[in-house]
């Protein structure tokens, strides 16, 4: 079977293919429903597959949706590991966790962020502490979301983010854009004021099914960042740490690093990857974000920026905001053959050598 058939055209779609492979390899399922509704009013789920020994101590753990439009992928790889058989490779004793739609708000309404515009990758910090300060956004902010959207303003923005990026450097740029902030509420990569919905869930299903397990692996999937189709495994492991030292074990080294300069990504806050492995002090994890280029940088930026210029100003259902909508998925999700080949092939390279791995600790 072609890897592009593994791919949904919508969540509704992705959902379905999900339930249905989950269930003909014989997982146990678990559903957690999000408050929020879908575009037609449909209920919204994060739907949730366990397949294997119930007290597993080794266990495999594959994320979609973290960014809701990023789910096209993530949702691919994970109904095509059910369909294909290749979930029958794990090692006796290993168990299968696949997290489907962590936020599904983002995903069927074609954005990035949850019902409460919040980047759900910037939500896992104390919110009980002082946020940091992002100084970058907070000078850049005006520019970044504007009240307007023409090609003159989209223009003219351009300028200040070059401006701003012969100063600082285009990192610096990258980093002021899209480290993460917390004071702009109807702003992009906005981390929230509050425990994300998708947040505690993630955190639910892994105090639930985790409890007994020893070593974990966890694959994230994204999209929107590096080269067309190549698969960038982004490892947030403290330097110098054991954990990632093992990634880079099993990775065969093919692992970067935002805190050793060698990711794509630049340093962020309040990050899923790190959390997760806070929940887990009974075991040793080993996470990767397995991140996937779709268009240029700067297009995808835009689309971001358009995207939040919509649901803070716009009308949806509209002719610019039907647009505005494709531009989104175009940058979070290339319908080709050839993308859909890619990744899945990276996928599939990935959670082997991530299976490997469990089975040699």
């Amino acid at each position: 079977m072609p890897a592009s058939s593994y791919f949904s055209a919508d969540y509704a779609e992705a959902r379905s293919r999900f339930l249905a492979a989950a269930k003909a390899a014989g997982a146990q399922m678990s559903v957690y429903r999000n408050p929020a509704r879908g575009p037609a009013g449909e209920d919204l789920t994060t739907d949730v597959a366990w397949l294997g020994p119930a007290d597993a101590e080794r266990v495999l753990v594959t994320i979609s949706a973290t960014h809701g439009a990023e789910g096209f992928c993530g949702s691919g790889a994970q109904v095509g590991w059910f369909e294909s058989g290749l979930h029958r490779e794990a090692p006796a004793g290993t168990a299968l966790l696949q997290i489907h739609a962590i936020n599904p708000y983002g995903f069927a309404w074609l954005r990035r962020v949850t019902e409460d515009n919040v980047d759900l990758n910037r939500n896992f910090i104390d919110h009980g502490a002082t946020y940091p300060v992002n100084d970058g956004y907070e000078e850049l902010h005006a520019a970044i979301c504007p009240p307007e959207w023409t090609d003159a303003v989209i223009a003219q923005t351009r300028a200040v983010f070059e401006a701003y990026a012969e100063k600082h450097g285009p990192r610096g740029l990258q980093s002021a854009i899209s480290g993460g902030q917390y004071s702009h509420a109807d702003g992009i990569f906005f981390g929230g004021n509050a425990e994300a919905w998708s947040r505690q869930t993630l955190l639910a299903i892994f105090a639930k099914l985790l409890s007994r397990a020893r070593h974990v692996a966890v694959v994230d999937y994204h999209t929107g960042l590096g080269p067309r189709g190549y698969g960038e495994r982004i490892c947030v492991h403290a330097p110098d740490s054991d954990s990632l030292a093992r990634a880079g074990q099993w990775y065969d080294d093919d692992i970067t690093s935002p805190f050793l300069g060698s990711s794509s990504s630049v340093e962020l806050f309040g990050v899923n990857l790190t959390a997760m492995e806070e929940a887990l002090p009974h075991a040793r994890m080993t996470g990767i974000a397995l991140e996937y280029g779709t268009l240029p940088t700067e297009q995808v930026k835009l689309a971001l920026r358009a995207d939040n210029w919509l649901h803070v100003h716009g009308k949806v259902d509209s002719p610019k905001g039907r647009a505005i909508k494709g531009q989104i998925r175009e940058a979070f999700y290339q319908d080709a053959d050839d993308w859909k080949q890619m990744i899945w092939d990276r996928a599939v390279e990935t959670q082997r050598l991530a299976l490997a791995g469990l089975a040699a600790s």
